[in-house]
C-alpha cells in the first residue's frame, strides 16, 4: 500500500488508488468535472491538477495519476491556483451567462467551482460559440452551448446503463455531445445523466422552470415502484410533490434511480381520489365519510368470517397490518398480496427473497437467470450483473430473449430445463465458486419446485454464501409475506372463498370479475381499476403522502416519511380502518401512527429493525418437475401501476420509447 504525504500529511493508500482518492483521504477538497467515483477515469476537464514531486515541473491530473510511495502532493501551492484558475477561464471562455434561467442553477458543480478556483474576471471579449440542441427524448432536456465536454453522460450511457447511444461528434472546439441520429435515448436510466452533468447542459425535462432548490422541502423515503427499495428524497413545495432525486445507499441503489422513479411524481396529483364514494343504481357517487361506512356496515353486519383483504403493490406495511387485524376481527384469515394470481410456497421466506443481497450479486461468477427480464422488473439489480461480467462472470438465461444491455446465453424458452440443464451452462456451474441463480416472476408460479431443487443440485448455498434468489416486481411483497398475506393456492383461494365484503388496499391489477359476488370496499389513493369496480371507495393517502415501512426484495427493511399532505378528504389508510373498525363494532387497538407501529413489531419484530431481517435457509420440499414457456408479466416497463398510468410523463414515454411512437419538437 503506498505512502505518500499530501500538504504535510502523511496517507496510506490501496494498491491502484489515484493522486486524487490520496488527497481526498488526507482530507483535501480536488476540483473536478470529468472524475466520477463510479465512472471510468477519462481525465479530460484538467481541472483535478496538482503539484506532484518526484516528477516535471507542472501541475498533473490528480484522476489519472496513479499513487506511489514517498510521492509529496501539493493542492495549494501558487503553480497549482495558477493552473486551476487558468483551466476555469478555459473552461467558461465559451459557456452562457445564462445562470438565472438555468435549471441546474444552485445545483450546478461549475457555478461553485468558478467561486471556488475561478479568477473572479474574464478576460475573454470574442464572440462566443453556440451549439443547437439535441433531443434525447421525454425525460432529459438538453441546453448544449452550456456542455463542457466532461463526457460523464457518454461513459454512464455505456458502462453503467450499456446502452451505447450517446457519444461524442467532431473533434476540438467543435465537439459535441448528442443521442446517436438525434433520437430519444432507450435507456430506463437515462435520468441519472441530469445528476451526473455538472452544469446544466443536461437538465430534467418533466421538472424544467418549476422550481429553485431553496424552494423545496426535501423528505427522505423509499421508492415504491419496484421492489428494489430504492432510497430517494422528495422534493416538494406546498402540497405537491415535484420531483424525486435517489440516496446514496452502497447496500441497494448506489447513487442511481430509474426513470420510474423519478418521473413518476406528476402522476400524484392527477386522478386523484379525495373523497368517499358509494355505488348508487350501478353508479359511483359522491358521500360523506359516514354514508360510506354505513353502506359497509350494512354489508359487514351479515358477513360472518366472509371477509378479505387484498393488498396491493404499492402498500406499506402498517397499512397490511390494520387490515390484517380488522379481517381478524371477524373470525377471518383470507389475505392475500399477490393479486395478479401467483401463488407459490411461502412457509420459508428465504426461499422467496434475493438471498444473495442486491449488493452480494456482483460477486458472482456464474449467475442464471430464469424467467427474469431483469432490465425492466429490476433495473437497479440489471447494473448490479453487469458490474458482475466487468469482473468475469457468465451469464446464461432461460425465458423469450430480450436485450439485458449485456451477453447472456441464452438456453431456450421451457421450464424443463430446469431439470435438464445443457451442458454448457452445467460445466459453468460445476466450475463455479460464487454461483448464483435468479428466478423471476415469469418462473416462479410453476417453477419454484424445480427452481429450489437447482439449489442442491448446483450447490448455490455453501459457507457464506447464498445463491438461491427470487425477483420480485411489488414494493409490498416481502412485507406482505411476513405479516401473512399469503393463500396456500394465492387469490384463487379467497375467490374460491367467496367473501361477502373484501377490503382492496390499492389493489388496482385484481381480476374484479372474480369478485362479481363481493361487496367491494377499496382504499386507495388513485381512481384507477380498483375504484372503477368498487361498490365503496374510501380516499387514502399515496406512499408519499404517510409514514411507513417497506421491505425490499432481498428482505431490507425501510423506513419513510411524509412528504405532503393527501388531497382533499383523503386519509391515512390505517387511520380510516381504525375510524371504519369503531363503526363496525370491533374496535382496532391503536390511535396513532406510533401505536400501530408497535403494535406490528411486537407480531413482527424484525419490522422494528431497519437492514437485512434474515430470513434464514429451510426451503420446503416441492415437485422438481416443470415445464412450459414462460412469460414476463411486466408488459411496459412504464406503466405498471395507478401512479405511473396517471403521469402524462410516463404515459409520453410508454408511447414513445415501448411503442415507437414519433413526437414532434417545437422550435424555440
Amino acid at each position: 500500500m503506498p505512502k505518500l504525504t499530501v500538504d504535510g500529511i502523511e496517507v496510506e493508500v490501496p494498491q491502484g488508488a489515484t493522486v486524487l482518492q490520496a488527497c481526498e483521504a488526507a482530507g483535501k477538497e480536488i476540483p473536478r468535472f470529468c472524475y466520477h467515483e463510479r465512472l471510468s477515469i477519462a481525465g479530460n476537464c484538467r481541472m483535478c491538477l496538482v503539484e506532484v514531486k518526484p516528477g516535471p515541473p507542472k501541475p498533473q491530473a490528480s484522476c489519472a495519476l496513479p499513487a506511489a510511495d514517498n510521492q509529496e502532493v501539493r493542492t495549494d501551492s501558487a503553480m497549482v491556483k495558477a493552473a486551476r484558475e487558468g483551466v476555469m477561464e478555459f473552461l467558461l471562455i465559451n459557456h452562457p451567462l445564462d445562470c438565472p434561467i438555468c435549471d441546474q442553477g444552485g445545483e450546478c458543480d461549475l457555478q461553485d467551482q468558478t467561486m471556488a478556483y475561478g479568477r473572479g474576471m474574464s478576460r475573454y471579449t470574442e464572440n462566443k460559440r453556440a451549439v443547437t440542441e439535441k433531443y434525447m427524448g421525454p425525460i432529459v432536456k438538453t441546453v448544449m452551448t452550456r456542455c463542457i465536454q466532461c463526457t460523464r453522460c457518454v461513459r454512464f450511457a455505456e458502462e453503467v446503463a450499456g446502452v451505447e447511444e450517446i457519444g461524442a461528434i467532431y473533434r476540438g472546439e467543435n465537439m459535441q455531445i448528442t443521442s446517436y441520429l438525434e433520437k430519444a435515448v432507450t435507456s430506463e436510466l437515462s435520468g441519472n445523466v441530469v445528476d451526473l452533468c455538472p452544469v446544466g447542459a443536461l437538465t430534467s425535462k418533466p421538472y424544467a422552470f418549476e422550481a429553485r432548490p431553496w424552494e423545496l422541502k426535501k423528505t427522505l423515503a423509499i421508492d415504491v415502484m419496484d421492489a428494489v427499495g430504492t432510497n430517494i428524497r422528495l422534493d416538494s413545495r406546498g402540497r405537491q410533490v415535484l420531483r424525486a432525486l435517489p440516496r446514496v445507499n452502497e447496500d441497494v441503489n448506489e447513487e442511481w434511480a430509474h426513470d420510474k422513479t423519478r418521473h413518476h411524481v406528476d402522476g400524484l396529483v392527477r386522478r386523484r381520489l379525495d373523497k368517499p364514494y358509494v355505488r348508487r343504481d350501478g353508479r359511483l357517487v359522491p358521500a360523506s365519510w359516514d354514508e360510506a361506512f354505513a353502506a359497509i356496515a350494512e354489508v359487514a353486519a351479515t358477513a360472518g368470517s366472509g371477509v378479505a383483504a387484498i393488498a396491493g403493490d404499492m402498500v406499506d406495511c402498517e397499512t397490511m397490518f390494520a387490515a390484517k387485524k380488522l379481517v381478524e376481527g371477524f373470525g377471518s384469515s383470507l389475505l392475500e398480496g399477490r393479486q395478479t394470481g401467483l401463488a407459490y410456497d411461502v412457509r420459508d421466506l428465504g426461499a422467496v427473497a434475493f438471498n444473495t443481497t442486491i449488493v452480494g450479486i456482483e460477486d458472482a461468477d456464474v449467475i442464471l437467470l430464469v424467467g427474469s427480464n431483469l432490465r425492466w422488473e429490476a433495473p437497479l439489480i440489471n447494473t448490479r450483473v453487469r458490474k458482475a461480467l466487468k469482473k468475469g462472470a457468465k451469464v446464461f438465461a432461460i425465458g423469450p430473449e430480450v436485450d439485458l444491455t449485456y451477453k447472456a446465453t441464452w438456453l431456450g424458452n421451457d421450464l424443463s430445463l430446469l431439470g435438464d440443464l445443457p451442458s454448457v451452462a452445467a460445466n459453468a456451474f460445476e466450475k463455479a465458486e460464487r454461483p448464483a441463480v435468479v428466478v423471476g416472476p415469469g418462473a416462479l408460479k410453476h417453477g419454484q419446485g424445480a427452481a429450489l431443487a437447482l439449489a442442491t443440485l448446483l450447490n448455490l448455498v455453501r459457507e457464506g454464501w447464498n445463491g438461491f434468489n427470487v425477483v420480485h416486481t411489488a414494493a409490498a411483497r416481502m412485507g406482505g409475506l411476513m405479516l401473512g398475506y399469503a393463500q396456500p393456492g394465492g387469490i384463487a383461494d379467497i375467490v374460491a372463498a367467496a367473501p361477502k365484503l373484501a377490503f382492496f388496499l390499492g389493489a388496482d391489477e385484481v381480476d374484479f370479475e372474480a369478485f362479481a359476488g363481493s361487496f367491494k370496499v377499496y382504499v386507495g389513493h388513485h381512481g384507477d381499476m380498483g375504484a372503477h369496480h368498487a361498490d365503496v371507495i374510501l380516499p387514502a393517502a399515496s406512499y408519499a403522502e404517510k409514514p411507513g415501512t417497506y421491505v425490499n426484495l432481498e428482505g431490507r427493511v425501510q423506513f419513510s416519511e411524509r412528504a405532503v399532505f393527501a388531497p382533499g378528504d383523503a386519509r391515512d389508510d390505517w387511520s380510516i380502518l381504525r375510524a371504519l373498525s369503531d363503526v363496525l363494532g370491533r374496535p382496532l387497538p391503536f390511535d396513532d401512527f406510533a401505536g400501530v407501529r408497535r403494535a406490528m413489531i411486537a407480531e413482527v419484530p424484525a419490522l422494528g429493525r431497519e437492514g437485512l431481517a434474515g430470513y434464514g435457509w429451510n426451503p420446503p420440499s416441492l415437485g422438481t418437475q416443470a415445464s412450459g414457456e414462460i412469460a414476463y408479466p411486466v408488459a411496459d416497463f412504464y406503466l405498471t401501476n395507478a401512479i405511473c398510468r396517471a403521469s402524462p410523463t410516463m404515459q409520453r414515454c410508454s408511447a414513445e420509447l415501448v411503442h415507437g411512437e414519433d413526437f414532434a419538437e417545437a422550435a424555440e
